[in-house]
């Protein structure tokens, strides 16, 4: 489970930098490597986007932190 929370993780950073390329520049690094919806972008982003959904997890472990 480590794995794949850290999996998760970079995926998700990924995610977030890629909207503020396209947030600030106008540029999407996802469809400059893999091309315009092709087919890997499209992998890419949907793992991007289940990489988020699965994130919402972590909110249980906050409750857990507070002190």
């Amino acid at each position: 489970m480590k794995y794949l929370n850290y999996i998760v993780l970079t995926l998700v950073i990924i995610g977030a930098v890629n909207w503020g390329l396209i947030g600030f520049f106008r540029f999407d690094l996802v469809a400059a490597l893999f091309g315009d919806m092709s087919g890997f972008s499209r992998v890419v982003y949907a793992l991007v986007g289940l990489s988020g959904l699965y994130s919402l997890m972590f909110y249980k472990y906050m409750n857990n932190c507070d002190t």
